[in-house]
């Protein structure tokens, strides 16, 4: 495997990135890279927890920063190696997020004299089940490399502040009825037909909106899945459906499982998954300085980023990468080359 070529620009570093292939928990390949690229730089402490790749400067500054990236991506879909279509460059991570990675990259490289001390946070698992989380590994770990007064998580932005996020919880609706031969259906009770009910009142469900420092978040409490069913002679006894309610960050996941309780009122729910969300914390120094370099208005992140892990330390931190985020998870995902090389600029000039 070639190595990393840090003074490549940031699309030509992006797309050496992106034709590693790193679905999540197979991230070791380009972890191994990174930490190689990085060490080869010579002026940052370089560490490594499991597939998680860590770096830093000690220069002595009276405030650090830290910038963070996960390596892993969902599952290829026909989309590597990368493509470049003119001011477009596709590929599988493209916008969520190896053109984040990119860039942290590249300042690694080129800041060498910063206005704080920097730290770097390449970690894995990052797509999946939040107790696989390699961010969430590090702080067990290496809680000391996750303090600074202000961390960047690098996710697709479209160059915009997205502050804090939403919180989100997985569940199972279960509904239960009476086996039965289905040529004597009479003497059963369906599950599945059951399952209508649950469907209606999420179909109804009327998403709460919220004004928080500015930000607006929307709610949005779905069905992501459904499962049923015995053998094609058989009226099943039992059906599942998974929800996920995506809350706004005023609610605690306590108070969030309550509200789906209370939604779903009459039926077992079980919470399988869950992951608190973020206040926006816009009011605090390094993070109102932030926005202020970056010249936009802070809009709400919808979606759960690892914001939250740092909210939970009283660390401020922000979303805010190059990438349009409706563009992550699809099999067109591409990012601007442009919001590449501008994503660069904005973070060069407010760490510099």
């Amino acid at each position: 495997m070639r190595a990393l070529d840090l003074t490549a620009d940031g699309p030509a570093l992006t797309a050496a990135l992106i034709d590693v292939p790193s679905v999540s928990g197979d991230e070791e390949t380009l972890a191994d890279l990174i930490a190689a690229a990085l060490r080869d730089l010579g002026h940052l402490e370089v560490a490594r927890d499991g597939d998680a790749v860590l770096a830093r400067t000690a220069l002595g500054r009276d405030k650090r920063v830290l910038l963070a990236g996960h390596l892993d991506t969902v599952p290829i879909a026909d989309n590597v190696p990368s493509t470049v279509d003119g001011d477009r460059l596709y590929g599988c991570g493209a916008s969520d997020m190896k053109s984040g990675d990119a860039v942290m990259l590249r300042l690694a490289a080129t800041l060498r004299d910063p206005a704080y001390d920097l730290t770097w946070i390449f970690y894995d698992n990052e797509e999946v089940e939040s107790s696989r989380s390699g961010l969430g590994r590090v702080a067990r770990n290496l809680r000391h490399w996750l303090y600074a007064d202000l961390a960047i998580m690098m996710e697709p932005t479209s160059g915009q502040v997205e502050a804090g996020c939403q919180g989100t919880l997985r569940a199972t609706v279960s509904t239960r009825g009476r086996r039965a031969h289905s040529a004597r259906s009479w003497l059963g009770d369906n599950a599945i037909h059951g399952a209508g009910a649950v469907l209606r009142r999420l179909s109804a469900y009327e998403p709460r909106s919220v004004d928080i420092d500015g930000c607006g978040y929307r709610e949005g409490l779905n069905a992501v899945g459904i499962s049923g069913g015995v053998a094609g002679n058989v009226v099943p006894d039992e059906c599942s459906i998974e929800v996920n309610f995506r809350f706004a960050p005023d609610r605690t996941v306590d108070d969030a499982a309550g509200h789906l309780r209370e939604v779903l009122s009459g039926y077992d729910v079980v919470v399988t998954d869950s992951a608190p969300g973020a206040l926006p914390g816009l009011q605090e120094p390094a993070a109102a300085a932030f926005v202020e370099a970056v010249g936009l208005t802070p809009v709400a992140k919808y979606g759960w980023t690892d914001v939250s892990r740092f909210a939970a330390f009283g660390i401020p931190a922000v979303n805010y990468g190059p990438g349009d985020p409706n563009q992550a998870h699809t099999r067109e995902e591409h990012v601007r080359i442009g919001d590449i090389v501008r994503c660069e600029r904005v973070l060069s000039y407010y760490l510099s």
